[in-house]
């Protein structure tokens, strides 16, 4: 029996199609703004295979004006809320009612203090080397030559390396969703003295890691534990949040400082729209009762975004000066291939200022290119509701969910050949965290459409910059790549 945020049962089955309800929600986003292209998603007999090319029409949709683009993000959210439910044994109930339901318990709180010395300065973690100063900053110049990240993240990382003081988030808490995701900032949030509420399933092992990383650290860690005596704190701390939105919103609208409500959980195939749909529910909820409460989001590089003119032009030069053996051995991919081997990233030229940078992978699947686009849709629609949002790409990084698909391991292992960097955790999540404290101790910057928003800050690897068309090298990568990745 399926509980909590879920899919509606399909209308004469009893199965809670993935794919019915995905389809719907992309047609649904589409409907006002392009509504040649919401028949095309609701009459896709292909939904597995063919999704990539209507999620891309989402972006494509938008990018005309900034009213298209918050209406396609404010159409999608609105149809996730009237098409999800919330199963139990009793039946489903709309999605909706989680603004107000009651909790079906109150959860206490135990409080973590970190034994270990407090990092006090910005110290990247990279290929065995701790990278600070000077040799941080060199780092950050080989990152920006390569084009591995925008200048506007290299910017705002050298801010927070010239404040340290920022690092601790004095007066914040942040709460992490998925505390034991390895994408998550809670190592180097903990390690930089801040306070962090940790939400995650109640699994001991999962709590047992947590535990283990704030007692290393410096800062404070506060727990959700079922209530009760005798039982040691990772065998009660935790909570499922797809039954328990009630629960844990009010649990963390009773915390202490102003809160940060990050969304850093993953999970396999649908699943991962049932949590991100429920994070959603609960920022929602939590934002309605305190309403200076920020969100957070890691949106995948994996995705489509349109991207600044000097990206394109970054992508048309390296283009223009691979060697001559690519050179040489990419005309005949390209004929054998009929052109779907070592495209060039971008058109020769562009007259908009900006070019769409279309880097899904097939092999992730709708589910979790919906589950990253209900979070761009939020991070759009809160920022225009005058919220604090703290949004950015992060870099395909060697996490445990990804390097399991053997296909994308060995993509990933022969990503550089193709001007690709690929992260180690430690790297990425430090990073991440890193700008997450610059947003919440600078102003944002204001720009004229929401793209701008999404492209701002962004750590793509390379994906946006690179010479080819990120699908066009993929397969080749994976072929590079499948020796070194099987050792």
């Amino acid at each position: 029996m399926t509980h909590g945020v879920s899919f509606p049962v399909t209308e004469g089955s009893d199965d809670r199609s993935t794919t019915t309800t995905g389809r719907a929600v992309v047609a649904d986003a589409l409907r006002d703004v392009d509504p040649v292209g919401a028949l095309g998603a609701e009459q896709e007999t292909a939904w597995r295979g063919r999704y990539l090319r209507h999620f891309r029409r989402l972006v494509e949709a938008g990018v005309a004006t900034p009213e298209a683009w918050r209406a396609v993000a404010a159409a999608g959210l609105g149809s996730v809320r009237s098409r999800m439910v919330v199963a139990s044994d009793d039946g489903d109930v709309p999605l909706a009612s989680l603004a107000d339901a009651p909790a079906g318990r109150a959860l206490d709180t135990v409080e973590v203090r970190g034994e270990g010395d407090r990092v006090d300065e910005l110290v990247l973690p990279h290929r065995g080397r701790r990278l600070a100063g000077g040799a941080l900053h060199r780092q950050l110049d080989e990152w920006l030559t390569n084009g591995v990240l925008e200048p506007s993240a290299a910017e705002a990382l050298r801010a927070v390396a010239a404040h340290p003081e920022w690092l601790r988030l004095e007066g914040r808490t942040i709460a992490v969703l998925g505390a034991g995701a390895e994408m998550g900032p809670l190592r180097p949030l903990l390690g930089w003295g801040a306070t962090v509420a940790a939400v995650d399933l109640p699994v001991a092992a999962i709590w047992e890691r947590v535990v283990r990383t704030a007692r290393d650290g410096a800062g404070r860690l506060v727990v959700p534990t079922a209530s009760g005596e005798g039982a040691s704190l990772t065998e009660r701390a935790g909570v499922d949040l797809l039954a328990e939105v009630p629960a844990v919103a009010d649990w963390l609208a009773g915390l202490e400082g102003r809160l940060l409500v990050g969304n850093y959980l993953y999970a396999d195939g649908g699943t991962h729209v049932r949590v991100s749909v429920a994070a959603d529910a609960l920022g929602e909820r939590v934002c309605a009762a305190r309403p200076d409460t920020a969100l957070g989001f890691l949106a995948t590089p994996t995705d489509v975004f349109v991207v600044p003119r000097e990206a394109v032009e970054h992508s048309t030069q390296a283009y223009a000066d691979r060697t001559a053996t690519a050179k040489t051995l990419g005309r005949p991919l390209r004929w054998a291939s009929r052109g779907r081997l070592l495209r060039r990233a971008y058109p020769a030229t562009t007259e908009t200022g900006w070019g769409i940078a279309d880097s899904l992978v097939p092999q992730q699947g709708p589910n979790y290119a919906l589950a990253k686009r209900v979070q761009r849709w939020r991070a759009t629609v809160a920022r225009h509701e005058g919220r604090q949002v703290s949004f950015h790409v992060a870099p395909s990084t060697r996490t445990r969910s990804v390097v399991k698909n053997r296909a994308l391991a060995a993509a990933f292992a022969g990503a550089h050949r193709f001007g690709v960097e690929v992260f180690e955790p430690d790297t990425a999540n430090t990073l991440m965290a890193a700008l997450l404290v610059h947003d919440l101790s600078t102003d944002p910057v204001p720009h004229a459409h929401p793209w701008q928003d999404e492209a701002h800050a962004a750590v793509h690897g390379g994906l946006w910059r690179a010479p080819y068309e990120p699908r066009s090298a993929l397969g080749l990568a994976a072929v590079l790549g499948y020796a070194s990745a099987r050792s």
